[in-house]
């Protein structure tokens, strides 16, 4: 059983345990697209995350105050936040959603393994305004499922993929927002390469909006990103580590080296 298949085996317990919730109203108002910030900028834009531990790395930094993080990377420019719901693993939840969205204005990503359209509802009660579906850890039809759900809320939705069939599956679904994951949720093993690679597919496609995740750590990480082709990062571990967020923020968002043709 691979680390993937452990934690969705997690995410069918929580599941039922999320249908007994009463989920709270949700409380605020809409907030800019991330698609149109990346289709309007000329330099990568990050998306930081909010993260506390993951299976890979272990503990980060047990103590981050989720609202505190979040403000730091708003101040070095944030195109979007992105926060960890998943208790077990990642150490997040929908409390830390619910805060930063209730503190910081631009797009708020809800980061978690979703298998099932209550996880959906909850995101979109606690403030989400973009929620993440991974490709390998659903079939086809839930995918699709769960992406209409969610964009029917108002939501928008990166779907993540890790190789080339996965990216297909990806386009085939419409997204606007692919974002490529450049660890092995099967291995955990990571490498840049992975975004190069899948990059070249979707080149000519200006209504497609990549997204490099996982192994970023530099301004040199980030050019080399730029040049292939990716319009956004999303960084978490680095900035969390980092003594200087701000500044470390800032130096992520070089000027993109392949623009869009129209």
């Amino acid at each position: 059983m691979t680390i993937l298949d452990t934690i969705l085996e997690t995410k069918q317990h929580e599941v039922r345990e999320l249908q007994l919730t009463n989920l709270p109203l949700r409380t605020v108002g809409e907030r800019p697209r991330l698609a149109d910030s990346l289709r309007a900028s000329d330099t990568l834009e990050v998306i930081a995350e909010i993260k506390r531990a993951s299976p890979s790395k272990g503990l980060i930094h047990k103590d981050l105050d989720a609202v505190a993080q979040a403000t730091r990377y708003v101040a070095g420019g944030a195109a979007a936040i992105s926060v960890l719901t998943d208790s077990k693993y990642f150490q997040g939840s929908f409390t830390d959603l619910e805060q930063v969205a209730q503190a910081v204005p631009p797009p708020v990503l809800c980061k978690d393994f979703v298998i099932d359209r209550i996880q959906i509802d909850a995101a979109y009660s606690y403030g989400a305004s973009i929620v993440l579906l991974i490709v390998a850890a659903l079939d086809k039809q839930d995918l699709q499922d769960l992406y209409h759900y969610a964009t029917a809320k108002g939501l928008e939705v990166l779907v993540e993929v890790h190789d080339e069939e996965e990216l297909e599956t990806a386009l085939q679904l419409g997204a606007e927002l692919i974002g490529v994951n450049n660890r092995d949720l099967r291995t955990f093993t990571v490498s840049l390469e992975t975004t190069e690679r899948l990059a070249k597919r979707v080149s000519s496609l200006p209504d497609v909006h990549l997204i490099s995740e996982s192994g970023i750590e530099s301004a040199d990480d980030a050019e080399r990103l730029s040049s292939c082709g990716a319009k956004g990062l999303l960084v978490g571990e680095s900035l969390v580590r980092s003594s200087s967020v701000e500044d470390a923020l800032k130096s992520l968002k070089v000027r993109r080296k392949v623009h869009d043709t129209h």
